[in-house]
């Protein structure tokens, strides 16, 4: 595979940054993992089962990266 093909697949892979982020938007209603360095926007309340989803959330962004990797 050329230097170019690489380059533009790995632009079309998401990074684990980007797959965190969506996962913080949808299961923890945080807009940003960005800090802000205000209490008030790094801080916040978090309700366990809403932790559990995200935990699961990523653990399954993990798997299938390796499962499609492997396949």
């Amino acid at each position: 595979m050329s230097a170019t093909n690489n380059r533009s697949r790995a632009k079309r892979e998401r990074t684990v940054d980007d797959v965190l982020a969506e996962i913080a938007k949808q299961k923890l209603r945080i807009g940003t993992l960005e800090t802000r360095n205000s209490d008030s926007l790094d801080f916040h309340d978090v309700a366990v089962w809403s932790v559990r989803d995200a935990l699961l959330a990523a653990y399954q962004a993990g798997m299938a990266s390796v499962l499609g990797r492997l396949g």
